[in-house]
């Protein structure tokens, strides 16, 4: 028998490739998007589309229960395509919604379907002014508040938890094809923390390049993640 993994925001830069992944790896994935144009690119991928808003906690409650995940993994999020400076500013109020009224509804619905594990997203460039590189155990930005809600909502529930706090994303649909300032990620290689983090770990990985601003020596020593991996 297949094992079910319940993948939020599959359809997004990092949901599509991790599709991939899961799918090679021989999970039975189901995926949610809120549109059913993208419904059918998760299909092509291998994976069963889940129309859903995750605000709207009924249906987000029943398309859990329906897959019947062993594992759910987090990756929500609602900004504007390339990062538009133009939209940011109603951007990042829609992003820190996500993080906490999301966040809880899907964590809700994974409890009450009897999920083992969920791996969420985080950002590893939400962290206080401070000593660098930043590890795990360096202070976040209090003014970081849907990040911090996130983390406290996941790390608290009474399941088994995995935290990526990822680099600034670049490579295919991000909006940026080439590396970008400091604290970079491929999203290949974002999608692979995914991919790991979903048999092994437990607590808070950075997930990024190292070039002195962020430190992933733990999610290299613990998941064997490494910020080359590409896919193919």
């Amino acid at each position: 028998m297949q094992k079910r993994i319940f993948l939020a925001g599959a359809a997004g830069a990092v949901g599509r490739r991790l599709c991939q992944l899961l799918v090679r790896d021989g999970w039975q994935v189901t995926g949610t998007t809120r549109s059913p144009e993208k419904a059918a690119v998760l299909c092509d991928l291998g994976v069963t589309p889940a129309i859903v808003d995750v605000y709207d906690e009924a249906n987000l409650s029943r398309a859990v229960t329906d897959a019947a995940p062993e594992i759910v993994i987090h990756q929500l999020t609602d900004l504007p395509p390339g990062l538009d400076p133009l939209k940011m500013t109603e951007g990042v109020i829609r992003n820190t919604r996500i993080r906490e009224v999301g966040t809880r509804h899907l964590l809700a619905a994974a409890v009450k379907v009897g999920a083992r594990r969920i791996v969420a997203q985080s950002i590893a460039f939400a962290y206080a002014p401070g000593p660098m590189p930043y590890d795990e155990n360096s202070p976040l930005d209090p003014n970081a508040r849907g990040v911090i809600s996130l983390e406290r909502q996941v790390l608290e529930a009474p399941i088994e938890a995995v935290i990526l706090r990822y680099g600034r994303f670049y490579g295919p649909g991000t909006g940026f094809e080439h590396e970008r300032e400091s604290g970079k990620l491929h999203v290949d290689a974002a999608a692979d923390a995914a991919r790991r983090a979903v048999t092994r770990g437990q607590g808070i990985y950075n997930i990024a390049e190292e070039d002195g601003e962020i430190s992933s020596r733990k999610a290299e020593a613990e998941l064997g993640w490494s910020a080359a991996f590409r896919i193919g």
